[in-house]
């Protein structure tokens, strides 16, 4: 048996270094824009039972409970939470953040993704743009903006205008839209801020922001990363703990191992 609780101390110490590794993500990006948190779910692994309950024992009587025992855990999941961010006033007139559900739509090629990170910004062409580092990708549909706009505005649903020398009125460009999902939690990360959908999330609900369930948005603003640094640094110390006292039932099973293998027969 001490073999079998150095195993299961083991599974113990490989599934919350994972952890370790989920709650150094978080922590690394609790200052990015949009950053959406990810928890760890474990669960137990198989038992092995030397005796089922309800069997009949020796005097022919049911047994109330019965004999096993736990062979460790592993990793379930790993689950976002989409968690509303707290929103920053920037000032910077192609910022925009998503109050509510949903997400800004981007174009990768063919491919459409999806953002939290409302940190727009123009190319050489004039067109909208989600920043990144190797490449500005394209908002879905692409708004183009004039080179001698003065003021450009985005309202609560999405509307992009702008004002042109000599005119009075604002100009209409485009609609921003805006996509929500059944099961955000199915969506796959891409980095950069960017998920994909997966069979389970399920289709995107596309449309103008503010109707069917899908958030406004807030121009001039950002909505910052929900992670929680205290619940973060709680996390830690619980897995460093866990990951202590697991480390101590493998010395406990070593120690016992050893102590066997010296008896000699009287």
């Amino acid at each position: 048996m001490s073999y079998q609780a150095m195993h299961t101390a083991a599974s113990g110490m490989e599934a919350n270094l994972y952890r370790l590794e989920n709650t150094a993500n978080n922590v690394a990006n609790s200052s990015t824009t949009g950053f959406k948190s990810q928890r760890v779910n474990f669960e137990d692994l198989f038992y092995e039972t030397v005796r089922v309950p309800g069997t009949i024992d020796g005097n022919g009587l049911l047994t109330p409970v019965g004999i096993s025992a736990g062979l460790g855990t592993k990793i379930q999941s790993t689950e976002l939470n989409f968690q509303q961010g707290s929103l920053e006033q920037t000032g910077q007139e192609l910022d925009v953040a998503v109050v509510g559900d949903g997400f800004l739509r981007v174009q990768d090629g063919t491919e459409v993704m999806y953002t939290r990170a409302g940190n727009l910004t123009q190319n050489a062409e004039g067109q909208i743009v989600v920043a990144s580092a190797d490449k500005g990708r394209l908002l879905d549909p692409p708004i183009t903006i004039p080179p001698d706009a003065t003021e450009i505005g985005i309202s609560a649903d999405g509307i992009v205008t702008v004002r042109l020398p000599g005119q009075q009125e604002l100009t209409r460009l485009g609609q921003i839209q805006t996509a929500r999902f059944i099961n955000p939690k199915g969506l796959l990360q891409q980095g950069e801020n960017l998920f994909v959908e997966t069979s389970a999330s399920g289709p995107p609900l596309v449309g103008n922001p503010g109707i069917e369930g899908r958030g406004q948005l807030r121009q001039r603003f950002l909505e910052q990363s929900n992670v929680e640094p205290v619940r973060e640094l709680v996390d830690l110390i619980k897995t460093q703990r866990s990951v202590e006292l697991n480390s101590q039932v493998l010395q406990a099973g070593d120690r016992m191992l050893q102590l066997l293998a010296q008896l000699r027969p009287f």
